[in-house]
């Protein structure tokens, strides 16, 4: 017996074990850095797993375009029983008859069995040529299109994710300032018992601790809706919890002044795409072209053939007839009508069309670029100055404060104090947040985004 409640212990203890470990691994899974976040919808998001999965399709293809090029071979067993024997015409002086006239014959046997290898081989097809040059292409046109939905991908998570920082830390600065408002609201209201303020400079704080309370709960839903935006970005689940680990660092190392260097096109995955899409294009073009020439392809065939007035065609005594053959097939275009010269005609016109594309990108890119840097410039000049402003705007308050307190203020400073404050925080934290969005997009308009 005792041993038997020891074993439970044990077994109990393990059970234990189990659950806190289960308990601390969950736990560690929901603490995500922005690279861990990266990484996660990287392996959870949808529509990145069906670019991937669009890869995995284009190999398959290849491989099945190559296995054209391979033997062909196939087994064939045909039975047929003839329920009504087909029926000949012979000429009837065969039997006597007059001449020109016919006489019905049925001749055969009622049962008819062909069993058989086939094999075929392709000996030269332009088609088949150009196919296998297209599917190399289109794999790698598949690989470009996994780079690219990554890049969007790792755009859409970062932005989402600092979205969710940066109204954290303000939520911070507010509960600061609903605690320092409320410390002067209290003193305040002891002041007016005291009979040494009026009413209104109570009313007039208490307007003002509202007014950011309710602030505060705008900003606690927003960051509800911001989460939830980062997890359908992640493919992660919108019920589970979600704890980021990354803070904001707002430093020179991270944000710098960009310069004017001329980006480099090349790097961006919607002209690296083109390009490939170019190269199918032209493909293209040559295989209709090529498609004047021959197709020759070789065959056999190995066959056993029985024929039976009874159904006895396993009978290992009644003989089955062999054939075998060998044989080859040329097919020679002389003339369609003029459809593969107007089909050249348009895949050239496709082609021409996506050059131009190819111009219009390269054009939009070094906009694109443009742009960014200079948004991501004005935003730094901007950061800069605000969080001067703030800076600026906590010293204010903190000396009109100490006036009040002394009792050299009014209460009206204190509250025009506590607005500016509130609006310098304001400014400050959508400069960070401007800051963020256009490195992302700089990064992303100069193809650096992703590694």
């Amino acid at each position: 017996m005792k041993h038997l409640k020891k074993y439970q212990f044990l077994f109990l203890l393990l059970l234990f074990g189990f659950v806190s470990s289960f308990k601390a691994q969950e736990t560690i899974n929901s603490n995500f850095s922005l690279q861990q976040s990266i990484d996660y919808a990287l392996k959870n998001s949808p529509n990145y797993l069906n670019s991937e999965l669009d890869l995995k399709s284009a190999v398959y293809r290849k491989n099945e375009i190559t296995g054209l090029g391979l033997p062909q071979i196939t087994g064939s067993i045909d039975l047929k029983d003839y329920i009504d024997l087909p029926t000949s015409l012979l000429p009837g002086e065969f039997f006597g008859a007059p001449a020109g006239s016919y006489v019905p014959v049925r001749f055969g046997t009622k049962y008819n069995s062909t069993a058989g290898i086939n094999a075929s081989q392709l000996i030269y097809s332009s088609d088949y040529i150009f196919g296998l040059k297209a599917s190399k292409e289109f794999i790698n046109l598949s690989k470009i299109s996994v780079l690219r939905s990554k890049a969007e991908l790792a755009s859409q998570v970062s932005k989402a994710y600092y979205t969710v920082v940066i109204n954290r830390d303000r939520i911070k600065l507010l509960d600061a300032n609903l605690i320092r408002l409320k410390k002067v609201y209290e003193d305040t209201k002891a002041l007016n018992k005291e009979g040494f303020v009026e009413l209104i400079d109570v009313e007039r704080l208490e307007v003002q601790y509202n007014n950011l309370t309710t602030e505060k709960e705008k900003a606690l839903k927003l960051i509800s809706l911001s989460e939830t935006m980062l997890k359908f970005q992640m493919g992660y689940k919108i019920g589970d919890p979600i704890l980021l680990t990354d803070s904001l660092d707002v430093s020179n190392n991270e944000f710098q002044e960009l310069n004017g260097n001329k980006a480099d096109i090349s790097k961006r995955p919607d002209y690296q795409l083109l390009k490939a899409q170019q190269s199918l294009l032209d493909i293209d073009v040559k295989r209709l072209k090529w498609g004047y020439m021959p197709t020759l392809v070789a065959y056999g065939a190995y066959q056993y053939n029985a024929q039976r007035q009874e159904f006895d065609l396993l009978d290992p005594s009644k003989k089955w007839f062999k054939i075998a053959l060998v044989g080859a097939t040329l097919n020679l275009n002389i003339f369609d009508g003029l459809q593969r010269h107007n089909k050249i005609q348009q895949a050239k016109m496709a082609s021409l069309k996506n050059i131009n594309t190819l111009k219009t990108i390269e054009q939009l890119g070094e906009v694109e670029t443009t742009v960014a840097a200079i948004s991501y410039n004005n935003a730094y000049s901007t950061l800069l100055i605000q969080k001067k402003n703030m800076d600026l705007a906590n010293h204010v308050y903190d000396v009109v404060q100490q006036k009040y307190k002394q009792g050299v203020g009014s209460n009206i400073e204190v509250v025009n104090a506590e607005v500016s404050l509130k609006e310098a925080q304001t400014n400050y934290y959508n400069a960070v947040f401007d800051m963020y969005i256009y490195k992302i997009d700089y990064l992303k308009a100069t193809g650096n985004l992703i590694k």
